[in-house]
């Protein structure tokens, strides 16, 4: 680790990353970015199990939709639900991974190409400026930001994605609608909600401490 990340400077990220995503009022912008990671691990997920995917929708209420064509039961059409849930935890980590060996622009960029890759299943107006509003704080990071800015903002991603994911999967818990993904995986498994619920949240946790680990005692 370098040693600009033994300062106390080093948890501001993490502190206001918690309150973007724990305050109230600001998570329901904070909640378009985890929806954003959240729909891409569903399309990557649809892509790598030989489904086809059709679309990709972003909403106002922050909430998303992926759809792909293909069998529609099997362990790809479970992966590819189950992965939705899985993405803004394992992106985070990838970023932390990328910026603890000195690639934080490695991790802006490629962070912007993964958007544009999206841009081209977008399917609705709201998804598109999602897109251009969070690439457009990348790129200009990525271009202009000086290499703590860059630093900073990197970490604060990934913070917002480690811990916004388990607030997404309570509140996924929480919505008896019957069309989550929590109940997809329940239909496909015949698995109990509370099994998917506590296991997602397990992942999504031990992911997170490996974060950490990586950023503060790597």
């Amino acid at each position: 680790m370098n040693t600009y990340w033994h300062t106390w400077t080093a948890y501001i990220p993490v502190v206001v990353a918690a309150a973007l995503v724990l305050i109230r009022p600001l998570w329901p912008l904070t909640r378009h970015t985890v929806t954003l990671a959240h729909e891409a691990g569903h399309a990557v997920a649809a892509l790598a199990t030989g489904r086809r995917l059709t679309g990709i929708r972003l909403h106002s209420d922050s909430s998303g939709l992926t759809l792909s064509r293909g069998r529609p039961r099997g362990p790809g059409m479970v992966l590819t639900a189950a992965a939705g849930y899985l993405a803004p935890s394992l992106l985070g980590l990838a970023g932390a991974v990328l910026i603890g060996a000195g690639q934080r622009r490695a991790l802006l960029w490629g962070a912007l190409v993964l958007m544009a890759a999206m841009l081209l299943f977008i399917r609705n107006v709201f998804g598109l400026a999602v897109l251009v509003v969070v690439g457009a704080a990348f790129g200009l990071v990525a271009y202009y930001g000086s290499a703590s800015l860059q630093e900073h903002f990197g970490y604060l991603a990934i913070w917002v994605l480690l811990i916004g994911n388990v607030r997404t999967i309570v509140e996924g818990a929480q919505n008896r609608s019957g069309q989550t993904d929590v109940d997809q995986l329940r239909g496909l498994t015949h698995l109990p909600r509370v099994f998917w619920i506590l296991l997602l949240i397990a992942i999504s946790v031990a992911i997170g401490v490996l974060a950490w680990r990586v950023q503060y005692l790597g």
